[in-house]
């Protein structure tokens, strides 16, 4: 067994995520496929649907479902993501981890890029894991955000030895809580999380909050607003992705809306024309050592 890919999701049909198509993308890379699906009760018995949908979309071997409860008093800082993330990582047998949330995808274009990642990791044992770079699409699907508050790049295929998720399941660490050795490549995470259409981002806001904050937080309504560091996309997306991107589209156009800046933003803006001109991102979040 060479490469296990693993996932997990949570009311997937009810805040439309792209699960199907995130698997989809990670499929060919992996001999097989664990998929976590979480549950209401103790029991695992009440879920939106996203079990059968997903069960009758990937039948056969290579796919292994396994159904999980996700205890609504666990709320701390997302830890509860990562405890499912690694409910995941427990069953994989193989020798690397392409792992991939249920808003994300990988483009088919990318994939010979992370052959040779693994290829590298195969002749260098000091490299634990792979660094992909990251594409968060914000408000639609055609825009993208790209400042200093959104992380850049981050782990997610790592050698499936000693290893574990970490916090709110962003990246992955050593048992021991040490950061991972990881080599940057160039292949490329396609994060949907803040494209949904508005009023399902809206419950996907909520539902999150309560995961971080409790079970009793009221989260206020949510909607698009014009923030720092939107810019247009204009490449193509994973082609696994076309049919959520018609559905999914919004009508909202984020560049005709009044940008009001904070004072939080002029510092966003300092940082990224540093970025800009050294490619040094101030105060950038590393949740692995990086291996030239």
């Amino acid at each position: 067994m060479e490469v296990s890919g693993i996932t997990f999701i949570k009311n997937g049909l009810t805040l439309a995520y792209p699960i199907k198509e995130s698997i989809q993308s990670i499929s060919p890379l992996c001999d097989e496929v664990i998929i976590n699906v979480g549950f209401d009760d103790p029991k695992c018995e009440k879920d939106d649907g996203t079990y059968e949908y997903l069960r009758s979309a990937f039948p056969g071997d290579k796919y292994i479902f396994f159904k999980s409860w996700w205890d609504p008093k666990k709320t701390e800082n997302g830890q509860i993501l990562s405890e499912q993330t690694n409910l995941a990582l427990k069953k994989a047998r193989g020798k690397y981890i392409q792992y991939i949330q249920g808003d994300e995808a990988i483009h088919e274009k990318d994939l010979d890029i992370i052959y040779d990642g693994i290829q590298e990791m195969k002749n260098n044992p000091k490299i634990d894991g792979l660094i992909f770079r990251y594409l968060h699409f914000y408000g639609n699907v055609d825009i993208i955000k790209y400042t200093r508050n959104v992380y850049r790049r981050e782990v997610r295929l790592v050698r499936n030895k000693n290893v574990k998720s970490w916090m709110d399941a962003q990246g992955f660490r050593k048992l021991n809580d040490q950061k991972l050795n990881c080599k940057q490549i160039e292949a490329r995470i396609f994060h949907y999380g803040w494209a949904r259409k508005e009023n399902i981002m809206d419950q996907k806001v909520k539902s999150f909050a309560k995961i971080y904050h409790g079970r009793e937080h009221q989260e206020p309504d949510h909607s698009y607003k014009k923030i720092w560091g939107l810019k247009p996309f204009k490449n193509t997306h994973p082609r696994t992705m076309k049919k959520w991107i018609v559905e999914n589209r919004n009508d909202l156009d984020l560049f005709a809306l009044k940008y009001s800046p904070s004072f939080k933003d002029f510092g966003l803006m300092f940082s990224d024309f540093v970025e800009l001109l050294t490619g040094y991102r101030i105060g950038e979040y590393k949740n692995f050592r990086l291996v030239k």
